[in-house]
């Protein structure tokens, strides 16, 4: 399995710049506002609380919750997602920290957070089990962990896509190899969110919390961010 993990460094290495410009104009957008309000469900925002965003890509969440006032580090496994989350930090003026780093075995402390967060990431670590054992780890005691995903290994693919959604510019080959993921992940994995719940307890978390409608709210109407697969929110604490 460290094989795939290669592979989707290459893979998100190729869609660095494209991915980076889709979140910048998403952050910037009516979505800042949508995504925000989910994450306030389950993070305090009335005082500063230390954060991590695992697979932070290009720092989406990072720069979110980091306007909020929150110390936020962003963790990816590829380079170049990395220096496009520092570039777009340095121009809109916000301050967090990102490393390149394992999502499945991040390299800080016991209980060093106050929040985890990550948005379609848990879906393509191929040891899902020990991910959430190590998070757990990271999690001071009360701590939460929201894990915003979909079961994409079982995604069937759409009869028809809207004209605008946040596949349309991905080239023909990168689509392939995503699909290429999919297959070899798919045997490894439970349907989910039901085998996430059962991963956490195991791993430790309580209040295990699943929310199958974010979906509609993030993505009411087809644009270019339009997510046709429906994503759920897990929400966990230490």
């Amino acid at each position: 399995m460290q094989d795939i993990k290669k592979r989707m460094t290459d893979y998100w290495s190729r869609r660095a710049e494209g991915f980076s410009s889709l979140r910048l104009r998403e952050l910037q957008g009516e979505k800042h506002d949508l995504w925000l309000a989910e994450l306030k469900k389950y993070i305090p925002m009335d005082r500063p609380l230390r954060i991590l965003d695992l697979g932070t890509g290009t720092g989406f969440f990072a720069f979110l919750l980091a306007a909020q006032g929150h110390e936020v580090t962003g963790i990816d496994l590829t380079p170049d997602m990395i220096r496009e989350a520092e570039r777009t930090a340095e121009a809109l003026g916000i301050e967090a920290s990102f490393y390149v780093m394992d999502a499945e075995q991040p390299a800080f402390a016991p209980g060093s957070f106050d929040a985890l967060v990550t948005r379609n990431l848990t879906w393509g670590l191929p040891h899902l089990a020990q991910a959430y054992e190590a998070w757990h780890d990271l999690l001071k005691p009360g701590g939460v962990l929201v894990n915003f995903d979909a079961d994409y290994c079982r995604e069937k693919e759409p009869e028809a896509l809207p004209a605008d959604h946040a596949h349309k510019s991905i080239a023909p080959g990168l689509m392939k190899e995503y699909e290429a993921f999919k297959e070899e992940l798919r045997p490894g994995q439970k349907p989910r969110p039901v085998w996430d719940q059962e991963l956490l307890a195991a791993a430790g978390f309580r209040q295990i919390q699943v929310d199958r409608t974010v979906w509609q709210r993030i993505y009411p109407k087809p644009d270019e961010f339009y997510n046709p697969t429906p994503i759920f929110t897990l929400a966990a604490f230490a």
